[in-house]
């Protein structure tokens, strides 16, 4: 066996151990390549340049060893490779060095390529990025049931598969489906493909059960090896149905990010060319273009977001210590309309313990109930719940007029009317069944939660746990702490956050706490244009390079007007001289207009019935007179919240918009963003980050 590494600093060395070993039926000698760090599974396997280089000589030892008929690169227990060493791709400071990164990924994986034996990836767990690619170089690859991500992420990240991925794939798999895991995936928050996935879609020739993957794979290897067994593949069109593929695909990127996401752009081009390029030629130009991107604020972005959803979320700032977190064995759930069943379906699943749910009627409880229950059936019919968890769930759910079945529950969540009297009523007929240290959380979106505790007996059990809707999409949680809230019941929230697999952030309790508060400012802009006179076309777009997952007036029709002006009306009595509650929304509300926007094509038009009602200002903001107003306000909006300590860091706004409001994870968070527009400085007289966060410069 060898070992070989050179560390480059800070790099955690990925290894190539080799071993050779007999196949079965006499086919020859197997030189097996693992990938493997040295740690567990906690921490997965990358590639520096010192584990580049480790692999170079591994290949190089396995190209000079006489008798070798086949070799075979598999990775350490639960991983196969999950890529580049991101760490130290974001500490390159110029193109040269971006390059020849770029282009010494591309020799060392053509050693696996140029081997004279058939070569042979054994993907038996997450395969990503330039690990992916890795396997995209042998002739052949087997992959086990239980590798649980493959992918290539890099356009999420704002650049592109550097090592042949943009090459090799689509002359693999063809165009169309090399587009979905190269440009549509990533794009849709990081869509990761499934075993069964990768097989069908070609990248794989053979899926095995992982319990005896590695054996199958041996005995499949050596009937290549004999000639016993041929692998077909479908040819791959690089004609017309290569360029139609690229064409398609332009048009769904536009329609995505409206030019917000240039590695997207970048990866068309590269694929585009690549119909007619040779291999050599390919990754040229997958040099060229990834030494572009890592030198881009777009990848700076990227790393900085990654780096928050990866680490900054594991460990929430300002939590309390997990020691003082009370065991939660039962959860009730307050209502039983649609965001409560939600909720409870949610607390069902992941918490696995029992869940009763009440609302004012019998009827509203049987049709959470069914929800819920046809929830369940659909994740057992798509194999997403086992029959065990089905039938465990089905017994744990229940509904009660009564709230004596409260008595034994730990956590007790309220999902109803966002109306302050209507919770503290409830909240304080509850403390007549419950413990004195049951957790009372609100999901309001705008109300004070100290407000709402403070006529209760016990006000310090009570903080807000905010959803965000559809809930089981939605990464993230608004925790917010009440005056009076203390820290048991806090790290009780937390717990059980992380069992609900969110990512959380800890929030003052401040009116709309941080997205919401954000966003109302931000719609607020946009509809105060539109009553001035603004086209509503216009207004719509202005933001369009923001690169958000719908317009302001999808999300109005999406999250409904009346919602919408509640919100947006609470703001306004808190901070009247900055939030706006549109007088023609109201209108619109009290006149029942629904729709109040369509769309002919891409273009927002107001309907008949909506312009009936509206009335309009004589004023005509243009579409970068109303961006900037946006991008004003939303910096002066962080600046107040980071002065008000709604948050300890502007790294949790970032956080908070990435996984609550779909920030794009390219633009690095809302902070960076206005940075680099020079926004923050202009409005606030500095910047956010420092220099060089989040940024190239």
């Amino acid at each position: 066996m060898t070992e070989t590494a050179t560390k480059a600093p800070s790099e955690l060395v990925t290894n190539s151990l080799v071993r050779y070993t007999e196949l079965p039926f006499d086919a020859g000698l197997a030189a097996v390549i693992t990938l493997d760090n040295g740690r567990d599974h906690t921490k997965p396997t990358t590639l520096g340049q010192g584990g580049l280089e480790a692999l170079a000589q591994a290949l190089d030892e396995v190209a000079a060893k006489p008798g070798v008929a086949a070799t075979i690169v598999t990775g350490k227990p639960y991983f196969f490779l999950v890529g580049a060493d991101l760490k130290n791709i974001g500490m390159v400071r110029d193109k040269a060095m971006a390059h020849e990164i770029a282009s010494y990924g591309h020799e060392v994986f053509s050693k696996l390529a140029d081997l004279r034996m058939p070569t042979f990836a054994a993907i038996n767990g997450a395969a990503m990025g330039g690990g992916l690619e890795l396997a995209l170089y042998a002739d052949y690859r087997s992959i086990s049931t239980a590798a649980a991500a493959i992918a290539l992420p890099e356009v999420f990240l704002g650049i592109i598969p550097g090592w042949g991925g943009t090459y090799l794939l689509p002359h693999l798999i063809g165009a169309p489906n090399a587009i979905k895991v190269i440009v549509d995936n990533p794009l849709s928050n990081n869509k990761m493909l499934k075993p069964q996935e990768a097989f069908d879609l070609g990248i794989a020739d053979v899926i095995y059960p992982a319990p005896d993957f590695l054996e199958k794979t041996f005995v499949w290897a050596a009937k290549i090896v004999l000639g016993q067994t041929k692998v077909e593949r479908k040819p791959v069109d690089t004609g017309a149905q290569w360029a139609d593929a690229v064409a398609d695909a332009r048009k769904r990127v536009a329609a995505r990010v409206r030019g917000a996401a240039r590695s997207a752009y970048v990866a068309i081009d590269l694929i585009e060319g690549n119909a007619k390029r040779t291999r050599a030629e390919g990754f040229a130009a997958e040099d060229d273009a990834l030494a572009d991107l890592v030198m881009s604020d777009y990848f700076r972005a990227g790393l900085y977001s990654f780096d928050l959803v990866q680490r900054r979320a594991k460990k929430p700032a300002g939590a309390p210590d997990t020691s003082l977190a009370r065991p939660v064995t039962k959860v009730g759930v307050i209502g039983a309309g649609l965001m409560a069943s939600q909720l409870a379906l949610l607390f069902l699943r992941r918490l696995e313990v029992p869940v009763v749910i009440t609302d004012i009627d019998q009827a509203r409880i049987d049709k959470g109930l069914a929800y819920i229950r046809g929830e369940l059936a659909k994740a057992l019919e798509r194999g997403r719940m086992s029959q065990t968890a089905h039938d465990r769930a089905l017994q744990n759910i229940s509904g009660s007029l009564d709230y004596q079945a409260f008595k034994d529950a730990d956590f007790i969540i309220e999902a109803v009317f966002e109306e302050l009297s209507l919770k503290i009523e409830i909240f304080k007929k509850l403390e007549g069944y419950i413990s004195d240290t049951a957790v009372l959380a609100t999901n309001t979106s705008s109300l004070s939660v100290t407000k709402m505790a403070a006529p209760l007996t016990h006000p310090e059990r009570v903080l807000g746990f905010h959803f965000f809707n559809p809930v089981a999409v939605m990464p993230l949680l608004e925790i917010a702490k009440g005056e009076l809230t203390d820290d048991a019941t806090v790290a009780t929230a937390f717990e059980v956050a992380k069992k609900l697999k969110k990512t959380s952030i800890l929030v003052k309790d401040a009116p709309a706490f941080v997205v919401n508060r954000l966003l109302m400012r931000f719609m607020g802009e946009i509809f105060r244009a539109v009553d001035e006179g603004a086209d509503v076309d216009v207004a719509d777009r202005s933001v369009d390079d923001f690169g958000l997952p719908m317009r302001v007036f999808q999300l109005l029709e999406l999250v409904g007007p009346g919602v919408g002006y509640h919100v947006s009306k609470t703001m306004q009595d808190a901070f009247p001289d900055r939030f706006y509650a549109s007088a023609n929304m109201k209108a619109l509300i009290d006149a029942s207009v629904s729709p109040i926007t369509v769309y002919e094509g891409d273009k927002a038009v107001l309907t008949p019935a909506a312009l009936a009602v509206m009335k309009f200002g004589d004023k005509k903001p243009t579409g970068e007179e109303i961006r900037a107003r946006v991008l004003a306000a939303l910096a002066d909006e962080t600046n107040r919240m980071l002065e008000e300590g709604v948050v300890s860091e502007v790294q949790d706004i970032d956080l908070g918009m990435i996984t609550g409001a779909g920030w794009p994870f390219w633009l690095g968070g809302l902070s960076p963003y206005l940075d680099r527009e020079g926004v923050s400085e202009k409005v606030n007289g500095k910047r956010f980050l420092p220099k060089g966060v989040a940024s190239v410069t």
